[in-house]
């Protein structure tokens, strides 16, 4: 994974009222750590992360 859609982020945030100016300060420091455990986990330095078992 390499990053997050800003302009999706931006207009969720909005939706939920999260300030802009907040948003657009937060949001980058958030995926920075969001993409390195996603990227972890795919990795397999997690291997159950991504593994809820079967879906019945």
């Amino acid at each position: 994974m390499l990053g997050w859609d800003m302009g999706a982020a931006l207009a969720m945030a909005g939706a939920l009222g999260v300030d802009a100016r907040a948003a657009a300060e937060l949001l980058p420091a958030i995926e920075a750590v969001m993409v390195r455990q996603i990227n972890e986990r795919m990795d397999g330095e997690k291997p159950d992360a991504f593994n809820p078992g079967p879906c019945e």
